[in-house]
């Protein structure tokens, strides 16, 4: 083998080598695999989702065809949507330092959220969340907690993603207030306190509705009116629940006068009661037109509904009567 022959081998296999350099390199995340590949990557589809933060456990679990809470209640299908698009797509935005780390995260006292994801039995993906406000996708993402900190991203997604990961039950359970056919309602009141004289009381007694003004049976209402306005029952949502409140700010909204007081009897027994309040600051000026703050029954949890949505159920008495 003359000398240009071996000189042409060992130059095509420099050239070989170096492409499989390239190659190597290019298929390898800049920051390195094992420290940035955040998104999971299922052969088919994610079936289930653990979020842990101090003692606190939250799973989500993908059952025929629905998402449960902790394998009992239905999930809201639009939060457990959005959490997976997030885990799907997620992309470094940028490194983090760790003077920044230890500005953003360490001195402030914020502990992460673990999040592991799996398809069947099989683990895809175990990171560490850091909720923050330090930027506008409300996260500081490590693999571990010995690895690198990035701030992470959805791409075309310019908001908060580190508010996806919540382990609170109220978050992920539907936002529903009433979810009731008129067939399972017995009798509705509703206290109007802006106005005491548009409050009523609506029961149905022996197939037929009675209508009172909390005190004595009315007649000459338009039975197809209350027959239409008990139908409202059938759905009646609220935007979401108000977990930023503290509990100062919780008990000067309780310690208002209410709006509205709607109290529904069930027939099958139990009642359902929600209280709104319009949304004042504490100079008792209004910061909301289209929206107010609700709670139900003895929770302690204040959630906000639009107006837009529970209109359908906010009618004065005089709504029942022929004009």
């Amino acid at each position: 083998m003359d000398k240009v022959t071996i000189r042409n081998l060992i130059l095509a296999l420099l050239i070989i080598i170096f492409l499989i350099l390239v190659l190597f390199f290019r298929s390898r995340s800049p920051f390195g695999k094992n420290q940035s590949s955040f998104a999971s990557e299922p052969k088919d589809r994610i079936t289930r989702i653990e979020l842990s933060e101090g003692g606190k456990r939250l799973s989500l679990i993908s059952r025929n065809g629905s998402w449960y809470i902790n394998g009992r209640q239905e999930a809201r299908k639009s939060g457990v949507l959005f959490l997976i698009r997030i885990l799907n797509e997620l992309k470094i935005k940028s490194p983090v330092s760790p003077e920044l780390f230890n500005t953003e995260v360490t001195e402030k006292g914020i502990f992460p959220v673990k999040v592991r994801v799996f398809e069947n039995n099989k683990l895809l993906k175990s990171f560490l969340v850091y909720k923050t406000g330090s930027n506008i996708y409300g996260n500081i993402m490590k693999m571990r907690e010995r690895g690198k900190p990035f701030i992470v991203s959805v791409p075309g997604y310019e908001g908060d993603i580190g508010s996806g990961f919540i382990i609170n039950e109220l978050y992920w359970q539907p936002y529903t207030i009433f979810n009731l056919l008129p067939s399972e309602i017995s009798s509705v009141t509703l206290e109007n306190f802006a106005d005491p004289s548009a409050s009523f009381f609506i029961r149905h007694t022996n197939g037929s509705f009675i209508i009172s003004d909390l005190k004595e049976d009315l007649s000459g209402w338009d039975t197809a009116r209350v027959r239409r306005y008990i139908s409202y029952f059938t759905w009646i949502p609220f935007e979401k629940y108000a977990l930023s409140l503290d509990e100062k700010n919780k008990k000067r909204i309780e310690g208002e006068s209410p709006l509205f007081r709607i109290r529904v009897t069930k027939t099958e027994g139990g009642e359902k009661v929600i209280t709104l309040w319009g949304m004042l600051n504490s100079e008792g000026q209004i910061t909301d037109t289209d929206r107010m703050w609700a709670k139900t029954g003895n929770s302690e949890d204040i959630f906000i509904v639009r107006y837009f949505d529970i209109d359908p159920i906010l009618k004065k008495r005089s709504y029942f009567f022929p004009e």
